[in-house]
């Protein structure tokens, strides 16, 4: 398989239209805008950021999620260790730029995964620079292997899973010491082992939102249960060391894409402040949690660099609602592909159009605005009405368009015309492929000629990584 470096040399500077189909298309532009108006958005409301790459798996985007300033703690979460292992060349530059990182392996902690972490964080060599989550008292149990790799080890950060009503992982509020688990990483922190950064919840509840206010409540409902979280253990919490009258500093972790999207909304004049955004103004006051603890907030998201039809319909994006942008500038992640045929001659109910692109090229994810499997842009296309065309049925390896309505207007596409669809899930559309050819709106604003190459991190490279990992030592 050719390097990045190769593909850059070979492909930047042609035309989108002759690289090897289907292929995934970024727009560099409509990503650096993402990113910008994200950093904005932590600084003016004060709160902490930890930008996840598991949607677009490059450290290209993850250098902007994090801005260039080294003066500025660049947090990330994965969630793969490959993940991990293809960001190690851009935290060894923070290394020698003395920035400070951290990067939270953002599922629970599953035992075969220790030792490749034991191994990253002995490249680093930089204390507190590789987190875990925690929600089952036996996971501490593993991190014993851990410290046995590394003979001096670097201090391993903890973050407490918490359950907010998304039932995929993490314990309710209430059950946060189950099996004096609380207690345990308090333990583990007095012997200098690990350190307990805070609690971290994860809620996608908020993808089947359609306006900011529900996206907004729903974080609203995140940071509460963190809250609940912490006031109900309190007690259990004392400072590591035990200096009286000194606090515990504790890091609330919450967020997803359309909720941190619509946290936007709290930059807006007061004058017009809906109840929704005024709880969550509200909610991210934390001082009165608990006497004992030093609260902060810190927001976590990754696919608001991509967006994708699913994150659009939420409705979430403030500079959506204002300035009225359409999925063509708003979604940087486009699939290319050609047309097979057109039935346009009665062979059909209504007028279809084959393309050379399914499920795996796609994905199947659906999006709760509409019933298809991804939008056709307009690019290089006349478009003469409002009824869009939408990939309407999907199989493996082909895809069906036709009418959103269900019109019989004839299908404005033709045999070998390429064509660009919006997929309903990027991080699932983006699985399927090695790289993605990277244009660039603001330098050409047809967005056909390719100013660079980013390769995904991807499962398949997982066998070549640990090899060349092994090889090394």
């Amino acid at each position: 398989m050719a390097s990045e470096k190769e593909l850059q040399q070979f492909y930047i500077g042609q035309d989108i239209i002759t690289v090897p189909k289907p292929a995934a298309i970024l727009d560099a532009a409509i990503i650096r805008r993402h990113c910008r108006e994200m950093l904005e958005t932590i600084q003016l409301l004060n709160v902490g950021f930890r930008a996840h790459i598991k949607s677009h798996k490059t450290t290209q985007i993850a250098s902007l999620q994090v801005s260039t300033n080294p003066t500025l703690t660049a947090n990330f979460i994965v969630s793969t260790i490959l993940e991990l292992e293809t960001l190690l060349p851009l935290l060894l530059q923070f290394k020698a730029q003395n920035r400070a990182f951290n990067v939270l392996y953002g599922i629970p902690l599953a035992p075969s995964h220790v030792q490749r972490l034991a191994e990253i964080a002995l490249d680093l060599s930089v204390a507190e620079s590789i987190s875990v989550i925690i929600d089952h008292p036996t996971q501490l149990d593993h991190l014993q292997q851990f410290w046995s790799t590394i003979t001096k080890p670097p201090v391993i950060g903890v973050f407490l899973k918490v359950d907010t009503g998304y039932h995929r992982a993490g314990l309710p509020p209430t059950a946060l010491n189950k099996s004096h688990l609380v207690e345990r990483i308090v333990e583990a922190e007095r012997a200098g082992v690990v350190k307990l950064l805070g609690v971290y919840s994860h809620s996608s509840l908020s993808y089947a939102a359609t306006t900011p206010e529900e996206a907004m409540m729903h974080l609203v409902s995140e940071i509460e249960g963190c809250k609940d979280a912490l006031r109900l253990h309190a007690n259990l919490l004392s400072p590591v060391p035990l200096d009286k009258g000194k606090k515990r500093e504790v890091v609330i972790s919450v967020g997803a894409t359309p909720q941190i999207l619509s946290s936007r909304y709290l930059l807006l004049p007061h004058g017009n402040e809906s109840p929704e955004a005024a709880a969550l103004r509200q909610a991210l006051r934390v001082q009165e949690i608990s006497p004992s603890l030093e609260v902060k907030i810190e927001f976590h998201a990754g696919v608001y660099t991509l967006l994708d039809m699913q994150q659009f319909s939420t409705n979430a994006s403030v500079s959506a609602a204002l300035s009225e942008r359409s999925p063509k500038t708003e979604i940087a992640i486009s699939i290319l592909t050609e047309v097979c045929s057109i039935y346009n001659d009665g062979e059909r109910e209504t007028p279809e159009a084959l393309l050379a692109a399914g499920t795996l090229a796609l994905g199947r994810e659906p999006c709760a605005s509409y019933s298809g499997w991804g939008v056709l842009s307009s690019w290089k296309r006349q478009t003469s009405n409002d009824d869009r065309l939408i990939v309407a049925r999907i199989s493996q390896e082909h895809a069906i368009v036709s009418y959103e309505s269900g019109g019989d207007g004839r299908i404005p596409l033709s045999v070998g015309q390429i064509v660009k669809i919006f997929p309903n899930h990027a991080c699932v559309a983006g699985a399927f492929y090695n790289h993605y050819f990277v244009v660039d709106s603001e330098l050409d604003p047809n967005a056909a000629k390719i100013v660079d190459v980013w390769v995904r991190a991807k499962g398949s490279d997982e066998i070549t990584s640990r090899l060349s990992r092994s090889r090394n030592q």
